[in-house]
């Protein structure tokens, strides 16, 4: 698990301190660097993957992230052309730390003289988690066909930056089980992941069922879903553009959350397109993963996301040590984060000004006089 993340003169951070736990949401208002911590592990994890970061190398351009050339992503007020990273992780005995020099046209930075990079306990393990899961706020949305790819399944284990390998995936792995003492599996006895996948997918849409199918001649697979509510009578199957975006957006977010343990998930914008009980139950959903053994680090906007974590430390499917909420604010030209303590009734030791408190500033509004 990742447990500290630490960086210097990344974008809008002069410097950030963020201890991490098995839950963590990232708050706030848009333009505050959520989005940059999340870059900032892509980066790391894509420059260890080509081989880069063994070499004391940081590529800020590949398949995982492009954020540009290093005046892109330099603090404007840095006082060194440096970027500094320092994560700590159960993988590892010690802090990792690597600086790099942060030329101006350069979208391949090299290590600093400052720090040398001759770790070798890092060398042949990234320096955090096993796998990697990301999910990008701009998902593939409905369409006709959803591409193959096993180069990506095999080679890197996920399911693309926007999901857009989810479907292959889950046509390839339906069959896969999920044991009955998984906290994700909620109705008993070991499931199939297509019937896991179905289960969560019927609190974003009651009575939703998705259907698969392979067509190899075009390396693509087709979705569908059909619609069978109680007391109500079965439709025909409708395909995936026919029947919103919830759905489609939905899928590869619940699938990276059915990850095996001793994954990173990184989620940005999770509640995208859905209605606040499905965001509600996707919330339960990070939880549960988390108790499986999943790190969830999730990007949010949603009052109803983070309620569905304190609802579910509550009753008790998370422990309030293993979730944290960070609210990133910017003052005086960089960003600062504050971190409220959650109990275990799910209530938090303090709601910093903008901490969505939006529904209470309307409702103040609707309520008072008019003049």
């Amino acid at each position: 698990m990742l447990r500290n993340i630490k960086l210097m003169h990344f974008k809008c951070f002069e410097q950030l301190d963020l201890n991490c736990r098995q839950l963590n949401l990232l708050c706030g208002l848009n333009g505050m660097g959520k989005s940059s911590v999340i870059q900032a592990l892509l980066m790391l994890r894509q420059s260890f993957e080509t081989g880069e970061l063994s070499a004391g190398r940081l590529a800020l351009n590949g398949e995982r992230v492009a954020v540009g050339t290093g005046a892109d992503v330099l603090f404007e007020d840095a006082e060194r052309d440096v970027l500094g990273f320092t994560l700590e992780s159960n993988k590892i005995t010690r802090p990792w730390e690597m600086e790099f020099d942060c030329l101006g046209t350069a979208d391949l930075l090299s290590s600093s003289k400052a720090k040398d990079c001759r770790y070798s306990e890092w060398r042949d393990v990234p320096p955090f988690g096993g796998k990697l899961v990301h999910m990008n706020a701009e998902r593939v949305g409905p369409r006709k066909l959803y591409p193959f790819s096993t180069d990506v399944l095999t080679r890197r284990g996920d399911l693309g930056e926007s999901g857009e390998y989810a479907w292959d995936y889950l046509n390839r792995h339906q069959n896969d089980l999920l044991q009955a003492d998984d906290p994700r599996c909620i109705e008993g006895g070991d499931r199939p992941l297509l019937a896991s996948v179905d289960q969560w997918m019927q609190d974003v849409c009651p009575g939703a069922h998705l259907q698969l199918e392979a067509i190899r001649a075009v390396d693509a697979v087709i979705a569908g879903f059909t619609f069978d509510r109680e007391d109500d009578v079965a439709s025909r199957r409708h395909r995936a553009t026919n029947v919103g975006f919830g759905l489609s957006y939905a899928l590869p977010v619940i699938l990276a959350l059915l990850s095996e343990p001793d994954t990173l998930c990184l989620i940005e914008n999770p509640e995208a397109h859905l209605h606040p009980r499905g965001q509600t139950k996707l919330a339960e959903l990070a939880a549960r993963a988390s108790k499986a053994g999943v790190q969830v680090i999730a990007e949010t906007h949603s009052d109803h996301f983070m309620d569905g974590v304190r609802i579910a430390v509550r009753d008790g499917l998370i422990e309030p040590e293993d979730a944290t909420f960070h609210y990133f604010e910017r003052k005086d030209n960089q960003t600062v984060v504050t971190s409220p303590q959650i109990d275990a009734d799910g209530r938090l030791s303090s709601w910093p000004i903008g901490f969505f408190d939006q529904h209470d500033e309307n409702l103040a509004r609707l309520l008072a006089p008019k003049e």
